[in-house]
C-alpha cells in the first residue's frame, strides 16, 4: 500500500516498513513515504507490544494508505513465552484488532530453540483476518529454513530478517537461500541495518521489502540513568525515511532500466 501501481513490464519499487515506538515517529514515516508502519513500544529493548492507545492513535496518523502491524511482544528477551505470557499476548491480539490495526508481528520459539509452531497456530487464530509478519525469531532458531517453510505452513504473509546475522548486509548469504526456499510463496522482508549505503547490498539477494528504523540520536534530549535507554534515545526523522525511499527509487528505474536494454 501506499505506492503507484507499475506499469505492465516495470519492475515494483521494493517497499519499505519503518519501526516506530512513538506517535511522532508515525508521522515521520508516513510523509518521508513509507509504504508500512511496524508500531512498538520500547525500540531500544528491540520493540515491545505497543498500548491500546497508542495502536488507536497510529491508526488515525497514519492514513488510509500506510498499513499499521503492531509488534506482539510482551517482554525483552528470546521468544520462549510461558502460559501466562500467552495469555497476555491473546489479550494484546484482541486490543490490536479492536484497534484497526491492518496487521500484526509475530514469534514464538520451544524451549529448545526452534519454532514454537503451536502457539503461532493459536495467535494466528487469534489474530483472524489481520495481516501477519514472522519477526526475527527466525534469525535465532536452529534452522532457518524449516522455520521459514512453518511459517509459510501456518499462513504467514512474510518474514522479518537480517539473514541471521547482526544485520541484513552481513547476512546477505542466508538471505538468498530463504529467498531461494521461499519462490515467491511467502515475503522475505530484510531488516536489521538496512541503509541508503547498505540497500544495493541487500536488494541484490531478492528481498520482497525492506525494514528500517531510520532513526537518529535524539538532539537536546534530557537524560536520566534511570529512565533512559542505553546510548540515548532515539527518534524516527523524516528526512531518513525519504532518503531511504529515494535509494529503492533508484534501484526500481535501474532494473528497469537494465530490463529495457
Amino acid at each position: 500500500m501506499g505506492l503507484r501501481r507499475a506499469r505492465v513490464g516495470e519492475a515494483d519499487m521494493v517497499p519499505l516498513e519503518v519501526c516506530v515506538d512513538t506517535l511522532a515517529g508515525v508521522g515521520a514515516a508516513r510523509r518521508g513515504g513509507a509504504a508500512r508502519i511496524e508500531l512498538c513500544a520500547a525500540l531500544s529493548e528491540g520493540g515491545l507490544t505497543p498500548s491500546a492507545g497508542l495502536m488507536a492513535q497510529a491508526v488515525r496518523a497514519a492514513g488510509a494508505q500506510v498499513e499499521v502491524y503492531a509488534m506482539i511482544r510482551p517482554r525483552a528477551g528470546l521468544f520462549d513465552y510461558g502460559a501466562e505470557e500467552m495469555e497476555v499476548m491473546l489479550a494484546d491480539l484482541a486490543a490490536a484488532r479492536a484497534a484497526g490495526v491492518s496487521g500484526v508481528v509475530l514469534g514464538v520459539q520451544r524451549a529448545d530453540g526452534a519454532l514454537d509452531t503451536a502457539r503461532l497456530a493459536r495467535l494466528k487464530a487469534a489474530a483472524g483476518l489481520l495481516g501477519t509478519t514472522l519477526h526475527r525469531v527466525i534469525d535465532v532458531v536452529p534452522d532457518p529454513l524449516a522455520a521459514l517453510d512453518a511459517a509459510l505452513g501456518l499462513g504467514f504473509d512474510r518474514v522479518l530478517t537480517s539473514g541471521g546475522a547482526n544485520s541484513a548486509a552481513q547476512g546477505a548469504a542466508e538471505l538468498r537461500a530463504l529467498v531461494a526456499r521461499a519462490r515467491g510463496r511467502i515475503g522475505i522482508m530484510a531488516g536489521g541495518g538496512v541503509t541508503p549505503e547498505t540497500l544495493a547490498v541487500v536488494l541484490a539477494t531478492g528481498v520482497d521489502a525492506v525494514h528500517a528504523s531510520c532513526a537518529a540520536p535524539a538532539s537536546g534530549a534530557r537524560t536520566f540513568a534511570d529512565f533512559d535507554p542505553a546510548g540515548g534515545r532515539r527518534v524516527t526523522e523524516e528526512c531518513r525515511v525519504r532518503a531511504l525511499v529515494a535509494a529503492l527509487e533508484a534501484a526500481r528505474k535501474s532494473r528497469n532500466t537494465e530490463g529495457a536494454g
